[in-house]
């Protein structure tokens, strides 16, 4: 056989370490770690971007689609869930098409009504950022929009002020009833709590009422919220259609107030701990603990009552006081209203037989 038939001979040595070379550079670049996918982390909060119908529209047919569109793709069951319709309508079903949501209503809308779309702030996006402060539109099924208008600032003390509602309501009518949500219009707050409430008729006399929903359900429980009147009429003129510059403080009446001062002790005693207790005027096996730091500091979150508070030596560590064997301070009387920030209430630890 001769050296045609013998086919290829093995390749010199120097193009063999060549390909043994790039082999090698090829599998490393595949290995070789780039940059982290997926970016820096969203905490970009979502927005409300576009609706339909648009904000002041007039003349919306009765039948018409309502859609709201986000800045970004959001969790579809808790952003559904924070679209409602004021005054009530029934919501048959939401469609999401990527960032658009689209309501079904289950009836249609009333003739010469003005209507808010809102969106509360437990509107959450895919990564769990919500919107401060909510959002909302209006727009109405009249030929305009009803000019009367009422604005202000709410100063909330012991809440957050964002997503607080603001309703109105005919100050000839009945009142507010929470769970039928009767009213003409509605506001919702900002963060900076500011809220403008819109598309009132003009002329007419109008009261409001403050809702904060503390537990996020949109439904009025006297135990969790709070729903308190504006103790002033408005009364909106073809002339004077807009009420500016109101300034509303509402306090959560449930809000916890703190309590902090100083335990001054000259016993010298190093046995057990230093306590400051709290004992409530309505309640008082409810006894409530604080120790005091190293320094004597001590500090306690209260719920709006009256107070007696007394700091001691707990010699035993059992958390209670023993007037037999332990020395305490003279007891004071508080007063814990809501939110409340009582500083400097300072204790002086006295010697057995001088105390209570």
């Amino acid at each position: 056989m001769n050296a045609r038939d013998r086919g290829p001979g093995p390749a010199p040595r120097g193009r063999r370490a060549a390909a043994l070379a790039t082999l090698l550079l090829v599998v490393a670049g595949c290995a070789r770690k780039g940059p982290p996918t997926g970016g820096p982390p969203d905490i970009t909060p979502p927005a409300v971007v576009s609706s339909v119908p648009d904000t002041f529209a007039a003349g919306v047919a009765t039948d018409a689609p309502i859609s709201v569109t986000f800045s970004e793709s959001m969790e579809p069951r808790s952003a559904g869930d924070a679209v409602s319709l004021a005054p009530p309508v029934p919501i048959r079903e939401r469609r999401w098409s990527g960032r658009t949501l689209t309501l079904e209503l289950g009836d249609t809308l009333a003739r010469d009504r003005t209507y808010t779309v809102i969106v509360a702030p437990t509107a959450r996006d895919r990564h769990g950022n919500t919107m401060p402060g909510g959002s909302s539109f209006v727009f109405t099924t009249g030929a305009q929009m009803a000019p009367g208008s009422v604005a202000g600032t709410i100063e909330a003390i012991g809440f957050l002020t964002e997503g607080t509602y603001v309703w109105c309501y005919d100050a000839d009518g009945p009142g507010p009833d929470s769970t039928a949500r009767d009213f003409e219009a509605i506001g919702l707050t900002r963060s900076d709590g500011r809220f403008r409430v819109l598309g009132l008729a003009v002329p007419g006399s109008y009261r409001l009422w403050v809702f904060a929903d503390l537990n996020g359900n949109r439904s009025f429980e006297p135990q969790a919220d709070i729903l308190v009147p504006v103790d002033t009429t408005f009364a909106l003129t073809t002339e004077a259609p807009a009420a500016t510059g109101l300034r509303l403080k509402v306090t959560n009446p449930r809000a916890t107030g703190r309590l902090k001062g100083t335990v001054r002790d000259t016993l010298g005693i190093t046995q057990g701990d230093l306590l400051v207790m709290a004992i409530p005027a309505n309640d008082t096996t409810q006894v409530l603990i604080a120790q005091a730091g190293a320094k004597g500091v001590y500090e306690l979150a209260l719920i709006p009552d009256y107070y007696r508070i007394q700091a001691f030596r707990d010699l035993d560590k059992n958390r209670k006081y023993d007037p037999i064997r332990e020395p305490a301070s003279l007891s004071i009387q508080i007063t814990v209203t809501p939110a409340a920030n009582l500083q400097d209430v300072d204790l002086v630890l006295l010697p057995l037989g001088r105390g209570p």
